[in-house]
C-alpha cells in the first residue's frame, strides 16, 4: 500500500504541475511579443520575465540539483531569470528587466517546454525533498501568476489607448450591497498560524499564541460606493485621518482616488481593468488602494484596520474557495457580495489589508540553502494583507496564508475590511 500511496501522490503532483505551467501560458497567450516584453515600473515585471523566472525556479532547485547529468537549457538565463536570490549569484537588475528584447517569447515558451518534459520525465524517481521543491515551485508560479497578471494591468494603463485585455462580461443591473453588519470576534488567547496539515510557506508559522481584545470585524469589504463618499467628503485632502507618511505620499504624487480609477467631465467615476475603461461598479470591493488610503479611510469610517490575527481567528473555518478567483470565468474583477450570513467575501475577491507589520512568528526559521531566502528577508517595512483575490489561482490561499507590500503600494487588488474595539 505504501508504493500505491507513493505513486498516488507523484501523480497527484505530476497534475498540479502541469495545470500551473498551463495556466501561466494561458494568461501571456493575448499577448504580443511586445506587450510581454515591456516593463511598466520598477515593482512590475514583464509577462515574458514571469514565463522565464518560473521556469528557472524549476530548473534551477529541482533539474540542477537533484537529477543527475541535467545539462541547462541556456547558461545565460540564470544571469537573466534569478529574482533575488543571492545564493545564485550575480542577475540582471530588477528595474531593467524591460531591457530583455531577446530571447522572444517563443523562445521562452520553448525553454517552458524544455523545463516542463525534463520534470515530468524525472517526477517519479525524484526524492522526497526535490518533490517538496516541486510542490514549492507550484505555489511560486501560483503568485507570479497573479503578478503576470497585474502587471500587464499595470501595463496596459499606460497605453493612451486603454486596451482591454478580456472582452468585458455581460452588463448586469449593480446589486445593492447589504449594509455593513458588525460581527464579533474571537477574544482572549487563541493560536494562529500554519497547523501543518498541508501546504504552507514558512513565513505562515510556527503556530502560536497571541491575545485578542474585545473586537468585531465589518460583515464585508468596504465598496466603491462607499469609497466615492470618502472623496466627495474631502477625504484625500483632510490630514486629520492619515498617517504622517501617508500625508506625505498623497501630497508628492498628488493622489486622489484610487489606483486606476478617472473622473469624466460630468464628475462620474470610471475604473480601468482587464475589460478597459468601464464605470465603477458602486457594489463592488473597493480595489487598488494602499495601507495609507486603507488606513486613513478607516480612520474617516470611525473604525481601524484589523490586525492580522483578528482576521485569521475569524477566517479559519471558513471555505477558502468562496470567493471570486483569477480561475473564474470573465474579465478579473472582484464581485459584489449578496449578502450572507456572518462574514463575506473573507477569501477571494479583494485582499484585505491589515494593521499588522510583516515580520517572523515566535521560532521562525529561514530554511537551508537558496529557497531560506523565499520570505524571512522581506520582513521589513511591509504590512500583511490577508484572503486572496480575483487575480489568486483558486485554492492558493488559506486562513494562514500572509502577502505582504509596502505601505505605498497598489498596483495588486488590495480592498479593506473594517474592525472596531468593543
Amino acid at each position: 500500500m505504501a508504493v500505491q500511496r507513493t505513486r498516488r501522490a507523484s501523480l497527484a503532483l505530476q497534475e498540479r504541475f502541469r495545470s500551473t505551467r498551463s495556466l501561466t501560458l494561458s494568461l501571456a497567450r493575448p499577448l504580443s511579443d511586445a506587450d510581454a516584453t515591456v516593463q511598466s515600473m520598477p515593482d512590475a515585471s514583464p509577462a515574458k520575465w514571469h514565463l522565464a523566472h518560473t521556469s528557472w525556479f524549476f530548473e534551477t532547485f529541482v533539474l540542477r540539483d537533484h537529477v543527475a547529468g541535467y545539462v541547462p537549457f541556456d547558461a545565460s538565463y540564470a544571469f537573466l531569470f534569478n529574482s533575488y536570490y543571492e545564493a545564485e549569484g550575480a542577475r540582471h537588475a530588477r528595474d531593467r528587466r524591460g531591457m530583455i528584447t531577446r530571447p522572444s517569447v517563443d523562445e521562452v515558451r520553448a525553454y517552458r517546454a524544455h523545463v516542463d518534459a525534463a520534470i515530468i520525465e524525472a517526477l517519479p524517481t525524484l526524492p522526497e525533498v526535490a518533490c517538496e521543491l516541486v510542490s514549492l515551485g507550484c505555489q511560486h508560479e501560483e503568485q507570479h501568476c497573479e503578478l503576470l497578471i497585474t502587471d500587464i494591468q499595470h501595463l496596459l494603463h499606460q497605453n493612451p489607448l486603454m486596451p482591454a485585455l478580456f472582452d468585458a462580461p455581460s452588463a448586469l443591473p449593480a446589486p445593492v450591497p447589504p449594509p455593513i453588519r458588525w460581527i464579533t470576534g474571537k477574544e482572549g488567547l487563541v493560536e494562529i498560524g500554519h497547523n501543518g496539515d498541508c501546504f504552507a510557506f514558512d513565513c505562515e508559522g510556527p503556530r502560536h499564541s497571541v491575545w485578542l481584545a474585545p473586537h468585531a470585524l465589518a460583515s464585508r469589504p468596504v465598496t466603491n460606493g462607499e469609497w466615492a463618499d470618502f472623496i466627495a467628503d474631502g477625504g484625500y485632502r483632510d490630514p486629520r485621518h492619515w498617517l504622517a507618511d501617508g500625508w506625505s505620499w498623497v501630497k508628492a504624487e498628488g493622489v486622489e482616488a484610487p489606483l486606476y480609477w478617472q473622473a469624466d467631465d460630468a464628475g462620474r467615476w470610471h475604473r480601468f481593468g482587464l475589460d478597459g475603461l468601464r464605470a465603477v461598479n458602486p457594489a463592488a470591493p473597493v480595489t487598488h488602494v494602499s495601507l495609507f488610503e486603507a488606513d486613513a479611510y478607516a480612520s474617516w469610517a470611525g473604525a481601524r484596520l484589523p490586525t492580522e490575527a483578528e482576521w485569521e481567528s475569524a477566517a479559519s473555518g471558513l471555505d477558502p474557495d468562496a470567493g471570486t478567483f483569477l480561475d473564474d470565468a470573465g474579465a478579473v474583477r472582484p464581485r459584489a457580495c449578496t449578502g450572507a450570513d456572518g462574514l463575506c467575501q473573507m477569501f477571494g475577491d479583494v485582499w484585505e489589508w491589515t494593521g499588522s507589520a510583516y515580520r517572523p512568528y515566535p521560532g521562525f526559521r529561514a530554511a537551508d540553502g537558496a529557497v531560506g531566502e523565499y520570505n524571512g528577508k522581506f520582513m521589513s517595512g511591509q504590512f500583511v494583507l490577508r484572503g486572496g483575490s480575483c487575480a489568486t489561482p483558486r485554492g492558493h490561499v488559506r486562513a494562514s496564508y500572509r502577502n505582504f507590500f509596502y505601505p505605498h503600494q497598489r498596483w495588486q487588488f488590495t480592498g479593506v475590511r473594517l474592525a472596531r474595539d468593543l
